[in-house]
């Protein structure tokens, strides 16, 4: 077992996107017994986004875990909030905007494709 960890590094806008994002490392690649790039924890402040861009030979997880925003994802946009699950597939792009008044903080995870 492993108990995660909690490197916290801040990311200013991420791929181009507005303000700053706080991305809390909860395990590294090596930790998994199959192949997972990013499982991270990953905090927006009101205002701030995560610009769009594409995945390239990956998936990606967002779980919403607080607060309100919207996520583009495959050329739509929809409102997410706590409990919200999006899955951004390989060869397609999202981005992710807080518009809501706290803390939007979310769980993304990135397995890498066999």
């Amino acid at each position: 077992m492993k108990i995660a960890g909690n490197t916290v590094t801040t990311r200013k806008r991420l791929f181009e996107g507005a303000g700053e994002v706080l991305m809390e490392n909860l395990f590294e690649p090596g930790d998994f017994s199959t192949g997972v790039r990013l499982c991270a924890r990953i905090t927006l402040p009101p205002g701030c986004s995560i610009g769009y861009h594409v995945h390239r030979r990956e998936d990606e997880l967002y779980y919403i875990l607080t607060g309100t925003g919207w996520v583009t994802d495959a050329g739509e946009s929809h409102e997410v909030g706590p409990g919200s699950a999006v899955l951004t597939r390989d060869g397609e792009g999202h981005s992710l905007e807080n518009t809501g008044d706290g803390d939007m903080t979310l769980l993304a995870v990135i397995p890498l494709q066999r």
